[in-house]
């Protein structure tokens, strides 16, 4: 097991069920890595982007994990990032790769996937550079209204500053796929939907799908809530700011979606095999009407899509591993690669 992967067992995006249910939480803290970095063929020196962005701080956990520390003027702040190179990156650095973004959930952290997941044995063997950047403690990696600031915008930060530090850093090619869980989810699905051609392929397990379904405003909020932060900063009212929150939901810009391989992954909830995590259960059942209303949306355009909608499942990592493997097959033609 890789030395910075903690073991399986609290899944914090499963506690964004607490948020929902309006549950009083404490702030949630990640752990660091602490182990000593090996000799690299990783890029010494400080990558900068034409936008102003750059990488300030860069640290080699093991022979295939690096982590990042970008500067964003986007964002407004220093943001985390997690790279998972290939098993043959040093061999052959300067050979252009496709990439691949794994986002998190909510009230999680950038390491998430490498923590909870089998990602990096997965990958492996694949000639895919894999990034896992930092969505802020929201998990929600969209431009914020801010009440017209337009401030922090974590979509430019992933979508356009990374991607030319990845390429500038790591001989990144321009092809690349999406895939995120809950919160992550909803930004594989928004980022392909406002930035159409940008990625080949998109993945979303269990993620918040339609922003604007019953009961889906009450969630978006209060995820935000729960890092104590104003609900209405994020895209303003939902009613006064309508033409905001329509702008940033998957739903409504579904027919933008055309060309681009979609999974889409959701499951009921309840009843549900896993007896010790009820929250979970019910969260899952939260979102199951509106996943299914967007897979509906999808199918009435004319949008091709493959989804998993099932009875049961739970909202955590134990749903969403496999669903992450059943999804590699389009993710892997959207990047080019053998589906293994």
């Amino acid at each position: 097991m890789p030395r910075h992967r903690r073991p399986h067992g609290t899944t914090r995006p499963a506690a964004l069920a607490v948020a929902v249910l309006l549950a009083a939480g404490g702030t949630l803290t990640a752990s660091t890595a602490n182990g000593a970095a090996p000799a690299s063929a990783v890029p010494a020196g400080r990558a900068a982007a034409q936008d102003g962005a750059r990488i300030v701080g860069q640290r080699r956990l093991d022979e295939r994990t690096v982590d990042l520390t970008v500067r964003s003027p986007a964002v407004g702040a220093d943001v985390p990032v997690r790279v998972l190179l290939p098993a043959s990156y040093d061999d052959a650095p300067e050979r252009e790769r496709p990439v691949l973004y794994l986002l998190q959930g909510a009230h999680d952290d950038h390491t998430s996937w490498t923590r909870e997941t089998d990602v990096e044995e997965f990958l492996a063997g694949q000639e895919v550079i894999t990034v896992m950047p930092s969505s802020g403690p929201t998990g929600i990696p969209t431009d914020w209204w801010n009440y017209g600031r337009r401030t922090p915008d974590y979509e430019t930060f992933q979508a356009d500053e990374l991607a030319q530090l990845l390429r500038d850093t790591f001989h990144a090619g321009p092809r690349r796929a999406v895939a995120g869980v809950s919160t992550g989810g909803y930004g594989a699905l928004a980022l392909a939907a406002r930035r159409p051609g940008t990625f080949a392929a998109a993945a979303s397990y269990s993620g918040v799908l339609d922003t604007t379904a019953p009961g889906m405003v009450t969630v978006v909020h209060a995820i935000v809530a729960r890092e104590l932060r104003s609900p209405t900063a994020l895209w303003g009212s939902s009613v006064l700011h309508r033409e905001i929150w329509n702008a940033h939901n998957p739903y409504a810009l579904a027919d933008r979606l055309r060309g681009t391989r979609l999974y889409v992954a959701q499951g009921s909830g309840v009843p549900s095999d896993d007896f010790g995590n009820l929250e979970g259960a019910v969260l899952e059942g939260t979102l199951w009407a509106q996943a299914r209303r967007f897979t509906a949306r999808l199918a009435a355009l004319g949008v091709p899509a493959q989804t998993h909608l099932y009875q049961g499942g739970t909202h955590a990592w134990s749903s969403w591993q496999a669903e992450f493997r059943a999804s590699w097959p389009t993710l892997a033609d959207g990047l080019g690669l053998p589906r293994r």
